[in-house]
């Protein structure tokens, strides 16, 4: 087993292509299949299935490809350390629902990034596709939540897809509002409170089953709904509009300074955790934003 072949075998997970991960390594096709059949034979486990759709990577292949990201990105930083050269780009994908303690997660991550070059992303995303990402290696990992309302469908979903689903934490329901709110100064808030006022909630595209609405109460519950797709939108229309949404209450602060949270009374748990791909084991930048978390959510 060699680099080259590591190499190899990670630029064709990443394409889907063997013709398409030869352009990117600068090798001839027959030169990448040669280098993946030796090593598949070497190792006895089949990384990859070959048929007339094109390749895909097994199971045994996802936690060979796990392994072999950590030595390629072992002796990228070895070989930057010593030439000053980068020579290999640290990647790192995760797909959640709107969390500002994820978004400052990752900023951390980004930050404490040890090379000049690398290519990270951050899907703040609809809850179908959090799960399609991960099941789909478009991201290493997502971030969702459960509760009474959604556990049971949503736990069979992701056992069809084979991802596991780990609590970071468990809260009781909050509403969001703003500090000038009229409900602001209260110790707790019941739903029919909220009746003469706007509902702001993640719109969910196609997949608008309950079970998919990343707010523990559904807008098909309130009198005033309005949906939208990202945070900064949410805020604006919860300052400009004495509108409220529910979320878990962690980390209130990052969310909007003028924005508080108060407990809603609503006999559920919101149990926020990290989706990963079952048996598959996680990079060095999936461990160290899966702690920032946990710090940032402790504090």
């Amino acid at each position: 087993m060699t680099l080259q072949q590591l190499k190899y075998a990670d630029a064709v997970a990443q394409s889907g292509s063997v013709s398409e991960a030869a352009r990117r390594v600068f090798a001839t096709q027959p030169t990448v299949s040669e280098a993946i059949r030796a090593l598949e034979e070497e190792l006895r486990v089949a990384i990859f299935t070959r048929s007339n759709k094109g390749i895909a990577v097994t199971r045994e292949g996802e936690e060979f490809l796990a392994s072999a990201r950590q030595i390629l990105d072992d002796a990228a930083r070895i070989e930057e350390k010593y030439t000053g050269k980068a020579v290999r780009k640290p990647q790192f994908a995760v797909s959640c629902q709107h969390y500002a303690f994820a978004a400052e997660a990752f900023m951390a991550v980004v930050k404490a990034a040890e090379a000049d070059t690398y290519d990270f992303t951050l899907r703040e995303t609809v809850t179908s596709e959090i799960i399609d990402d991960v099941a789909r290696h478009r991201s290493e990992i997502g971030i969702l939540y459960l509760s009474v309302r959604n556990e049971k469908p949503l736990t069979k979903i992701l056992r069809k897809e084979e991802l596991a689903f780990e609590e970071l934490f468990a809260a009781k329901p909050h509403v969001f509002l703003s500090k000038q709110h009229p409900l602001a100064k209260k110790t707790a808030i019941a739903p029919s409170e909220l009746d003469a006022y706007p509902y702001v909630s993640y719109e969910q595209g196609v997949e608008n089953a309950l079970y998919f609405a990343e707010e523990i109460m559904p807008a098909i519950d309130r009198k005033k709904s309005i949906r939208v797709r990202d945070r900064a939108t949410m805020t604006n229309l919860i300052l400009g509009l004495d509108g409220f949404t529910v979320a878990s209450g962690a980390h209130a602060k990052a969310y909007n300074p003028k924005i508080v949270s108060v407990p809603l009374k609503l006999n559920d748990t919101i149990r926020v955790g990290i989706i990963s791909r079952s048996g598959v084991g996680l990079s060095r930048n999936a461990v160290a934003f899966i702690s920032e978390m946990k710090r940032i959510i402790a504090g």
